[in-house]
């Protein structure tokens, strides 16, 4: 440790642990106001998509509708692999790519009704080869039209929220800048989408779909479409439930 950085003081083991109950008391509230701040942002409203977007996929043209696969809710994060950006034809950009690899496991997004896509301006060619390289599992996209600069990510990276009713689509929601840094967990997801987790602690508009704290959690290979949670994590996750709830009262 160099003699010029100034460090924290050393102290005991009591001294440490009256320090550390008193950031928690602060870590507790940020947490609280977190989830505040998820619940108004499911409270915004929406914009409709009213012009037909055309992507290619891998397997062939791809509407944005199509980039839901099937799904309730989509999030799209534009990143930078494309002619003129540092790293071509190798590697996307350098800040783009650290986020595409935090991003973890899709089966549990996707159990929450929710896909997550990645849209370059890169042709598929180049996307799979990169793809393979990386080790990255995510659908990615080739945009070919306005799309980028019409959701505001035309020259700086960025987050889209969509939702849709039938083949109605709607804009729900929109992270940029430092705001979505830290993405990469289907929490940091799905607290900003139309949705949320969807567990009957979150205070969503009535009628809102929800279902028991944890119970819908599983194994990334054994999620079943339609299957009721398995009676033995139900009692697991009971007990957990009630034993940080005894710790905090």
């Amino acid at each position: 440790m160099t003699q010029h950085m100034k460090t924290p003081p050393v102290v005991s083991q009591e001294a440490w642990e009256g320090a550390y109950e008193e950031m928690l008391v602060k870590e507790k509230a940020l947490t609280r106001a977190r989830d505040a701040l998820a619940a108004e942002r499911r409270r915004m409203p929406w914009m409709e998509v009213k012009k037909d977007y055309v992507f290619e996929g891998p397997n062939g043209k791809a509407s944005l509708l199509d980039l839901f696969e099937g799904r309730r809710q989509l999030v799209v994060y534009r990143a930078f692999f494309e002619p003129g950006v540092f790293g071509w034809p190798e590697h996307a950009c350098r800040g783009c790519s650290l986020g595409a690899d935090q991003v973890g496991n899709l089966a549990h997004l996707n159990a929450r009704d929710t896909t997550l896509a990645y849209a370059s301006r890169a042709p598929q060619a180049d996307i799979q080869r990169l793809k393979e390289r990386m080790d990255w599992k995510m659908p990615w996209y080739t945009i070919t039209d306005s799309w980028d600069k019409d959701f505001g990510v035309d020259e700086w990276h960025g987050h889209n929220v969509f939702i849709h009713d039938g083949k109605r689509i709607f804009r729900t929601y929109f992270v940029n800048n430092r705001g979505d840094e830290a993405f990469g967990t289907v929490w940091s997801y799905l607290d900003v989408t139309p949705l949320g987790r969807q567990e009957v602690w979150e205070d969503s508009p009535e009628g809102y779909p929800q279902t028991q704290t944890y119970k819908w959690w599983n194994w990334h290979d054994n999620y079943e479409e339609g299957a009721a949670p398995d009676q033995r994590w139900v009692e697991v996750s009971d007990a957990g439930e009630a034993a940080f709830r005894n710790k905090n009262a």
